[in-house]
């Protein structure tokens, strides 16, 4: 069955796509978990410990506190609070700290730092998985054991207002509440507003035991501007005028002989350098933890503040408020609130949690006898029994005091060594869905590479052996053992599998089309591999193991500047360069400094690039100069280009600018690196666009920007239509006076009092002629492939598709990186003016230099393989609440602009190219998925690899998110290249429809 190249390659990435979710849904773990139903109840609280007779009674000591107020700051730094500017930012919080009856701690917060995990983790107790992200954007109930369900059961009164996040994961808990959207974050006022108005009336009642509040604004101002934003600190002096508030109202309420009330403030998560989160660096994981309470002693000066787990906070309530400690919980109490409670109490406390560790420890560990802390827990347990005994007896010597205390510091010991065991195991991997998803992702990828001689043919078109091989007897055969395999694995598991839980007639599914696969993939191999091919007119042989590694070294770059002299041929310097730098970042993918880092080896790879081309330019140039007998042959040839000639009057212009693009790019790219620090070494250091987005150099800021847009226009417009020239002016006047409505940059008569709105209708402004431009684009696309066969139209439709995705990317960037659009574009302009076209390089050599150059502007925006760095602000341009497909549909394209300018620049050059053969779109499209597919394959099996690795969550996992997505936005891409393929395949078809008909007549004489 023949296949065109570019559909091939599209459905292999469909495949992969696939292959990788299941790949992910086993690689991501489920927490630690009880695998008891029922949630903790009283009742079955274990009896206190007493040696030498029957067990005491499952006392429970009683709460350490009445009511508590919980006021959650999302983003809240650690050093906001106790760093130096504590002081001049949260003002009454820090003579709380130095001064008042409190506790101070940073806690610590896992990632993924995002909000949803963090209010799980705060709730349950549990590490959430690092899926989470994705299910960060639409929160399920939380169905597992968790405070607000024990405090709900037990009869506490619960308010809650803020973000509505706790009010989807907690539905019917609240007696009261008030839910705020948390994405909108281009609001940092309103949304705070929202919580404050109900404090007043609710401070003064008594018909509530725990209050709730979560303040968003302070993270939005984070996402718009950043730590280091004029917003933050009056941001954080509002916030310590509520906790003076609150403080304040508590004090007023308290009454003598009554239990204490307990004020909590706490962060989710932090904020990384840029504003964002969801990382693993120290901004984004520490955050401050302040227990205010009056059961605790007096503070007489600024203590450094210890560090404990954000789990920690979870047993620690509960033992307070007098509940039952959450199943999956694997914190240990925070031993500072006890310090005024009896030493039996004490004791008592820590028992209990110690109880619930041992047999969470129990539940997930299968040699847990074996585990440090479970051993130090039974004998804590034991002197415990021992120490109750005495105590019964009536025993008040200074030896049991000492007892005692050697107990307590027996059972803090063990809680310590439990809960790094658990938060040690976080989850359990499902091998089995993980490496069937593996043994997909690896057969496509062979099956594609076997394919190359053929996709990157003249014909572009691909034979697969499909029925045949559905018909041998080893697909069968192959169908029967995998049967046999999945129901044995299922049936012998002892933990949950996703691929187990899959219906039959699904696995049914994915067994015949493995199996096929791997029939036709050997069929392949087997056809081309042991006989050796004959290319060009030369015969080649090589054996099994050589071959798959000659076939990609020598096809993908057929048609470079090989030299046939005699009976060699050789690989020019580019040719290796892009074969050596391709295979060298997929293998540096396997250290996680490389991972953290991977801007620079792009970086790297691209100015070396620069180097290389800048040579080949030298040798055309100066060689055609010096009158060599081969001036008049093209240097570079290449299979898919139709020699040109040009007017020797244009070669002396042609030259210089030529000779003149490499070192451009070189400066481009070097400012460019100076405009947004990223990676993990350096993002802390100042960069470029943190000096642009100071308010001393708003005017600089304007300036640049309004000159980008103005080059933006005149590098877009040059193969637009009157109208869309109209459009895309407007639209771009639209984008400055957005960035000017949302106080990024300044309008000539614009007051420096002007209040900042949303810019809400100058972005819907924008929509419009975003919409309008891509209409225009579309019919001009479908006249020149349905009415009529016109070549000029449909580069023109394609030109301007591809000038309303720059004008809606201009939108969505921010106003310091529209010069990275800028740079893009003229980029593009002068590769494809004088590099591409004169140097003669096909197809292939094209789409690897495009896939480059979009990999090291996607480094270039800011972005790295950090969650922190996605700028999730841009999913809200243009919205007046959160919509959660238009939201995603922009933050991914803002995030991805850069791979997606270039991967759309290259179906319009390759299609609009009229010195190309009509293959080189089919080419384009296999080479990059070729291009996608190995390092997204070989990273998988990378990551299964390191699955221990001591920054697996922190580097590698959100790498293999970043390469997911990569993948899937890559397969949307080659599925425009199947729509442009077929459309030069009609002209092709409608040129040369005599020599059609002849082969066919052919053809049918051959078959009689």
């Amino acid at each position: 069955m023949k296949v065109r190249s570019s559909v091939f390659a599209s459905f292999i990435l469909l495949f992969e796509v696939i292959g990788i979710a299941l790949f992910l849904r086993g690689f991501f773990p489920v927490p630690v978990k009880s695998s008891f139903s029922s949630k903790s109840k009283l009742s079955d609280l274990p009896a206190e410990p007493v040696s030498g007779s029957s067990p005491n009674s499952s006392r429970i000591p009683q709460p350490l506190f009445k009511r508590v107020v919980i006021m959650l700051v999302d983003a809240l730094r650690e050093d906001f609070v106790f760093g130096p500017s504590g002081r001049m930012y949260m003002p009454y919080t820090r003579h709380l700290v130095e001064r008042g009856s409190s506790h101070s701690f940073v806690a610590k917060a896992r990632p993924p730092t995002v909000t949803m995990p963090r209010i799980k983790a705060l709730t349950t107790g549990s590490i959430p998985g690092f899926i989470d992200v994705v299910m960060n954007l639409n929160s399920p109930a939380l169905l597992e054991d968790n405070l607000i369900w024990q405090a709900k059961t037990a009869g506490k009164r619960i308010v809650f207002y803020g973000d509505d996040t706790w009010v989807r994961l907690f539905p019917k808990h609240f007696m009261e509440y008030d839910g705020t959207t948390s994405f909108f974050v281009s609001d940092y006022t309103e949304v705070d507003n929202n919580v404050t108005r109900h404090l007043d009336s609710t401070l003064k009642r008594d018909d509530w035991d725990i209050l709730i509040l979560h303040y968003l604004g302070l993270d939005h101002i984070g996402h718009i501007s950043g730590p280091h934003s004029s917003l933050v600190q009056p941001k954080l002096l509002e916030m310590d005028d509520i906790l003076k508030k609150i403080h304040s109202a508590l004090i007023l309420k308290e009454a003598e002989g009554s239990l204490p009330y307990l004020l909590v403030l706490c962060g989710d998560h932090g904020m990384s350098e840029t504003g964002s989160h969801g990382g693993s660096s120290e901004p984004e994981v520490n955050t401050p933890l302040v227990l205010i309470s009056p059961a605790f002693k007096r503070k007489v000066g600024m203590e450094k503040p210890q560090v404990v787990e954000q789990v920690d906070l979870t047993s620690t309530l509960a033992l307070g408020l007098g509940l039952p400690i959450s199943q999956n919980n694997v914190g240990h109490v925070i031993p500072g609130i006890l310090e005024e409670s009896s030493l039996r109490d004490q004791l008592r406390f820590l028992h209990l949690n110690g109880h619930q560790l041992s047999c969470l420890l129990k539940d997930s560990v299968t040699d847990y006898e074996k585990e440090t802390g479970y051993e130090q827990f039974r004998v804590a347990e034991k002197a415990h029994g021992s120490w109750m005994k005495l105590y019964l007896e009536g025993n008040t010597s200074e030896v049991l005091t000492n007892m005692g205390k050697k107990v307590l510091k027996q059972y803090l010991e063990a809680l310590a060594a439990m809960s790094s065991a658990l938060s040690r195991q976080l989850g359990k991997y499902d091998m089995y869905s993980m490496v069937a998803g593996m043994i997909l992702v690896l057969q496509l990828l062979l099956v594609l590479l076997l394919a190359m001689p053929e996709a990157l043919s003249s014909a572009a078109a691909v034979d697969l052996p499909v029925f045949s091989a559905l018909l041998s007897l080893p697909f069968y055969l192959l169908c029967l053992l995998l049967a046999s395999v999945h129901v044995l694995v299922c049936t012998s598991a002892e933990s949950s599998c996703y691929f187990c839980s899959l219906s039959w007639g699904l696995v049914f599914v994915a067994v015949i089309f493995s199996s096929a696969l791997f029939c036709i993939m050997v069929s392949m191999a087997t056809r081309r591999l042991p006989l050796g091919a004959k290319i060009h007119g030369k015969t080649f042989d090589y054996s099994y193991q050589t071959g798959l590694l000659f076939y990609f070294m020598f096809y993908v770059l057929k048609t470079s500047p090989l030299r046939s002299t005699g009976s060699e041929w050789s690989l020019s310097e580019l040719d290796l360069l892009l074969l050596a730098g391709t295979v060298g970042h997929t293998l540096s993918l396997a250290a996680s400094s490389f991972v953290e880092e991977e801007h620079q080896t792009w970086y790297f790879l691209l100015s070396t690039l620069c180097l290389a081309v800048f040579q080949d330019v030298c040798r055309k140039y100066f060689r055609e100069q010096s009158g060599s007998g081969d001036g008049d042959e093209h240097l570079l040839p290449s299979k898919d280009c139709r020699p040109s000639a040009h007017p020797k009057a244009e070669i002396c212009s042609e030259k210089w600018l030529a000779l003149a693009t490499p070192p451009f790019i070189l400066l481009c790219c070097r400012l460019l690196r100076s405009l947004n620090q990223t990676g993990v070494q350096w993002a802390h250091i100042p960069d470029v666009g943190h000096w642009l987005n100071s308010s001393e150099h708003k005017t600089v800021l304007s300036l640049l920007a309004a000159f980008c847009l103005v080059l933006i226009y005149l590098l877009v417009q040059r193969r637009c239509s009157m109208v869309s020239k109209v459009a895309l002016a407007l639209g771009l006047l639209g984008v400055y006076s957005y960035r000017a409505a949302v106080g990024n940059v300044l309008f000539p008569w614009q007051h420096s009092d002007r209040t900042m709105s949303k810019g809400t209708v100058e972005a819907r402004f924008v929509y419009v002629f975003v919409l309008g431009i891509l209409f225009t684009g579309t019919k001009d696309l479908l006249r020149s492939q349905i009415i009529t066969v016109d070549a000029k139209l449909k580069s023109r439709g394609l030109w301007e598709i591809y000038s309303g995705l720059v004008l809606l990317v201009s939108l969505l960037f921010r106003a310091h990186n529209l010069p990275i659009l800028c740079c893009c574009l003229l980029i593009q302009m002068l590769m494809a003016q004088f590099i591409w076209k004169n140097l003669h390089y096909d197809a292939a050599q094209t789409t690897i230099m495009h896939y480059w150059f979009g990999q090291a502007f996607f480094y270039f925006q800011g972005n790295s393989n950090n969650i922190a760095t996605v700028d999730i602000s841009v999913g809200f341009v243009g919205l007046e609440s959160y919509i959660e497909a238009p939201a995603i549909f922009l933050t991914a394209l803002s995030t991805y602009a850069g791979p997606l300018l270039w991967a759309c620049h290259l179906v319009c050059y390759l299609s609009s190219d009229t010195d190309r053969s009509t293959v080189a779109v089919g080419h384009g499209c296999y080479c990059l998925a070729l291009l996608r597919s190995v390092p997204a394959v070989a990273y998988i099996v990378l990551v299964t690899s390191l699955r221990y690795h001591l920054f697996i969550w922190s580097v590698f996992s959100p790498k293999l998110l970043y390469e997911s997505m990569h993948l899937l936005l890559t397969a949307a891409m080659c599925l425009f290249f199947i729509t442009m393929e077929q459309s030069n395949s009609s002209s092709y078809t409608g040129e040369h429809g005599v020599f059609m008909s002849h082969s066919v007549n052919m053809m049918l004489e051959l078959g009689s």
